[in-house]
């Protein structure tokens, strides 16, 4: 009987802790699920929406953001430019707009990470156009105005209710911002300076009691000698930041395992926390008509690409890998098809992909 009631006290014992564990686990999955972003830059969604684009999952019209959410999204990217109003394409993403897109996020949970442009159109690579309010300004100008601009934005978005929890100074910046005035590599100090004048403004902006994290991001992650160059020069100019933001199309920037070197040395090299800010990849042909596809250009392909990516993330040393923003899966449909549409999630009737399911595996119980 003692042997037996031995066992019984042993066995309980190992229950408990067998339960302990189960629910230990738990709450760290779930602590870093909420620490890891499954984002998507949905800066178009509100004006497709507007415009009475439905987007169904299943065959069932819903909210583009409740979609996203259905599927564990769980952090939106906005892009702010300055006035697109002289921009010569459309574009909807002034500081109203982008707040009343913030309000539809944070009401289903969201966390959301501003992107600044510093412009009144695209910034990227390529061009870096100053806005034309600041067309002529000196060198001191543009740092005071980059400054002013950007804390009386999060202001605005403090005083609406939607204080951003991770702001971007600049969009893919390899090249750096407000041309001539900020490019590289001839401007260095000239761009640290301004890079330096945005983060103050967020700082003041978001008051004593919070500020969004910062992040710096680029387009380099399949070359190396380009990530380090760019990083060790900003930082030996005495810029900080919390985050380090790469974007990631394959057609453009290399292979996953080029792309995987790049993150890894990012980690170790700076000891910062890592994000694939801008992801895609297409449905249906478009970037690999004329050269073999490290996936098919297909639904199933799409979703394959995201899945490997994913992996490459989570494999990051010391949990440095923090998330992933797929770039605009939600626009408006173009007649006859084509466009940003193809790499985004939905088809042409709306319909979501089988790539939005692609972190169900990771979110749901």
């Amino acid at each position: 009987m003692k042997k037996y009631r031995l066992r019984t006290g042993i066995f309980n014992i190992f229950a408990i802790l067998i339960l302990f564990t189960i629910v230990s686990a738990k709450q760290a999955l779930a602590a870093g699920a909420s620490d890891y972003a499954i984002g998507a830059d949905l800066s178009f969604l509100k004006a497709a929406e507007d415009n009475g684009v439905k987007f169904k999952d299943n065959g069932e019209a819903k909210h583009g953001l409740q979609i996203f959410k259905d599927h564990g999204y769980n952090w939106i990217r906005l892009r702010l430019f300055h006035n697109p109003a002289n921009s010569r394409w459309p574009l909807p993403n002034n500081l109203e707009y982008t707040i009343a897109s913030a309000k539809q996020a944070q009401e289903r949970g969201y966390k959301f990470l501003l992107d600044f442009h510093y412009s009144d159109t695209w910034a990227d690579p390529a061009r870096q156009m100053v806005p034309e309010a600041w067309k002529d300004y000196s060198h001191k100008q543009l740092v005071d105005a980059v400054f002013e601009y950007t804390r009386d934005c999060i202001i605005a978005f403090r005083e609406a209710g939607v204080l951003p929890d991770m702001v971007q100074i600049g969009n893919e910046v390899i090249n750096g911002m407000l041309w001539p005035d900020g490019k590289l590599p001839e401007k260095w100090d000239n761009f640290a300076e301004l890079v330096e004048a945005g983060i103050s403004g967020v700082k003041e902006g978001g008051g004593e009691s919070s500020r969004p994290k910062i992040m710096i991001q680029i387009e380099k992650v399949g070359d190396l000698e380009a990530t380090k160059y760019f990083f060790d020069n900003l930082f030996a100019r005495g810029v900080n930041c919390d985050v380090l933001g790469q974007s990631y199309y394959p057609w453009w920037h290399g292979s996953l395992l080029d792309m995987r070197d790049v993150l890894h040395f990012m980690a170790r090299e700076y000891k910062k926390n890592i994000m694939l800010v801008e992801v895609a990849y297409c449905w249906r042909s478009t970037e690999y008509k004329d050269k073999p596809a490290p996936f098919p250009e297909t639904p199933e392909g799409q979703r394959d690409f995201l899945d490997a990516v994913q992996q490459i993330m989570l494999s990051i040393p010391d949990g440095r890998g923090k998330g992933i923003f797929w770039w605009e899966p939600a626009v408006m449909p173009r007649p006859g098809g084509g466009g940003l549409r193809n790499r985004g999630m939905f088809d042409d009737d709306g319909n979501a992909l089988p790539v939005i399911q692609v972190f169900d595996k990771y979110t749901r119980w």
